[in-house]
């Protein structure tokens, strides 16, 4: 007879003849497996003495079957006792078929000491052969099916897969995978369903799912139809079973499993294999989102990077180029193909601080750069500070040119008053009277001088207001250039304006100021006298003004430049002529502002032509319906 000591020397006499005489195979193993009751029935039914297990691990499951034992340990150690029908070895290496009961053994406060087996020896006939066969195959298969989901990271098709994998291991007649969304339930997943219940929703609350996370377990198996008012499986005609398995991602359930009977029937080993699928399920699932995260992480970076106003290259440890954005291309003018596997076009600066250099086309970049700690790759941006480089100069100039604009004409007023105040009874009358008159003419060059910086700053802050009205701009024209003659006995003024010129849309002072400024550069601009020669004509749906001169002229490098804040043509002597660069950037701003325009053009054998075009308004109408909305640029 065996031995049916424990192997911790309990001496409970009772317990030990029961165990003694039961018909059944009763094996406990401690935590470790190793064999901590082997009774008389066992040695019958395995042919091992129990002196020669005591203590050790049982040579009596097959190396096939080892994973399935493990399996059960571990679901017995955190659940309930497990019923299976398995084969273990006989001690002259027959295969046994057999079912074993397995539960944990505990201490009366719970804790875990090993487990009971108990082996019911049967006699399997063709129908239970078959069964058995099936399981082995559906075990063997379960892992196929798990390499085949987790193989997939397109997540509709890995639920899709899902769907399909479980009706091929459970033998269900259809199968979906619903996501669980806040309280809702959608259909995500089908097979052997009609594809137009995709994407259909129920309540979580009512729902199987929310029955089986109420309960806290992982499966559920469920008879109807009573109980099938669940989403919309009871369309599935003869449905008489639906098994349910939760499948978590993160620790969190994300959706769950159906399986649905019609024609087949539902046991213990189909739950077991949905229970262990679903299990599986869940890190398919979270695999393709994780990869479908990051798929997605990369196309955002990738926009960013394409799409970044900003020059950015990213370069390897030892500092050649291995990205390039369009940008960057377009700042340098250097292709990412040309660049690639080299250095950057430019030097960099340390990590941290930035440099700003000039290109070979005269182009100038702000870069930064910065290091990655974990690849040891840098990344580099840089962008075009060309033209704030630019209005920096311009500004360190309009500083520098108005102190002396407005030093000149004061220390010229400070010092005749000063003499008036200092010495007037000892000038004649017409020393006094020249005295005045330079002095009036200063604070006329004043005051025109601040107009010019307040127009500027207006036109700078798009503040300038002009009314929109009909006017005649030939009446404008001849006011502002009578008397032109006789100020200058170097120069010769012509005005060639037609009688029939049409009236045109826009701001009679603004156009005055316009005019003013434009005669004023033609005779500033012509030092050495000549024509200075005013023409107007209609031309199509606009009316032309041009005012010649035959002065120093403006270089075609500079013919746009003139009309930018602070800025005057450095070519030829146009700088010796004074002024702080506002006057054209005026005109320019007063002429769109009334919808026209101003350009700088060469005069046909020299000189400059300022050609100003203003939208006509066809023949002159009644001074009465000349109105106007004024209106803000």
């Amino acid at each position: 007879m065996g031995d049916t000591r424990a192997h911790d020397g309990g001496d409970d006499e009772i317990a030990r003849a029961v165990v003694a005489s039961s018909p059944d195979a009763i094996v406990a193993l401690d935590r470790d497996m190793a064999v901590l009751i082997w009774n008389a029935a066992a040695e019958r039914l395995f042919g091992w003495p129990a002196d020669q297990l005591m203590g050790r691990r049982a040579p009596i499951v097959p190396a096939e079957l080892m994973a399935e034992h493990n399996a059960v340990l571990e679901r017995v150690r955190t659940g309930g006792p497990v019923s299976l029908r398995t084969r273990r070895f006989h001690r002259d290496g027959r295969l046994l078929d057999l079912r074993v009961d397995t539960s944990a053994l505990r201490t009366d406060s719970g804790a875990l000491l090993g487990y009971v087996n108990v082996f019911h020896s049967t006699q399997d006939d063709d129908a239970a052969r078959g069964r058995e066969a099936r399981r082995a195959r559906l075990v063997s298969r379960l892992t196929d099916v798990v390499g085949d989901i987790n193989a997939e990271l397109d997540l509709p098709v890995v639920l899709d897969r899902i769907a399909a994998s479980l009706t091929e291991l459970t033998g269900a007649d259809a199968g979906g995978f619903v996501s669980i969304e806040e309280d809702l339930l959608r259909l995500v997943g089908v097979h052997e369903l009609p594809e137009s219940m995709r994407g259909m929703t129920a309540d979580l609350h009512t729902s199987l799912v929310g029955k089986l996370l109420r309960t806290g377990k992982t499966v559920l198996l469920e008879t109807g139809p009573e109980g099938f008012q669940d989403l919309i499986w009871a369309r599935l005609d003869g449905l008489h079973t639906i098994a349910v398995g939760i499948a978590a991602v993160g620790g969190r359930p994300y959706g769950a499993l159906y399986a649905l009977f019609a024609s087949s029937k539902a046991s213990h080993l189909e739950l077991e294999l949905l229970e262990l699928l679903a299990g599986h399920a869940g890190i398919a699932v979270g695999n393709a989102m994780a990869y479908q995260d990051a798929v997605r992480q990369r196309a955002h970076e990738r926009a960013v990077f394409d799409a970044s106003a900003d020059g950015i290259a990213v370069l390897d440890g030892a500092g050649r180029v291995i990205q390039w954005n369009p940008a960057a291309a377009e700042l340098t003018g250097l292709h990412a193909r040309e660049l690639i596997g080299g250095p950057p076009p430019f030097p960099l600066p340390a990590p941290g601080e930035k440099l700003t250099i000039q290109l070979s086309s005269g182009r100038w970049l702000d870069v930064l750069c910065a290091e990655i700690p974990e690849t040891g790759e840098s990344v580099v941006d840089f962008r075009d500070v060309t033209r704030a480089k630019e209005l920096e100069e311009a500004k360190d100039l309009f500083l520098a040119t108005t102190s002396h604009e407005l030093r000149t004409p004061i220390t010229i007023v400070r010092g005749f008053a000063s003499t008036l105040d200092s010495r007037w009874d000892h000038l004649s009358d017409g020393e006094r009277r020249s005295a005045v008159h330079t002095i009036a003419e200063r604070a006329r060059s004043l005051g025109q001088l601040m107009d010019h910086l307040l127009l500027g700053s207006r036109a700078g802050a798009d503040e300038l207001k002009v009314k929109v009205e009909v006017f005649d701009l030939g009446e404008r024209v001849r006011a502002a250039t009578l008397g032109l003659p006789v100020l200058s006995d170097r120069h010769r003024v012509e005005v060639d304006i037609p009688a029939d010129l049409p009236a045109v849309y826009g701001d009679e002072l603004a156009t005055d100021i316009v005019l003013g400024q434009l005669l004023e550069n033609a005779f500033k601009y012509s030092p050495d006298g000549g024509l200075i020669r005013v023409e107007a004509w209609a031309e199509d749906e606009r009316v032309v003004l041009v005012v010649d001169d035959e002065g120093v002229g403006i270089a075609p490098a500079d013919r746009e430049r003139v009309f930018e804040r602070f800025v005057q043509a450095d070519s030829g002597n146009r700088r010796r002529f004074g002024g702080v660069g506002l006057g054209l950037y005026i005109v320019r701003s007063l002429a769109r502002a009334q919808g026209g325009d101003v350009t700088a053009l060469p005069r046909p054998g020299g000189g400059t032509r300022m050609r100003v075009a203003l939208t006509g308004a066809g023949p002159l109408p009644d001074p009465t319906h000349r109105r106007g909305n004024e209106v803000a640029t």
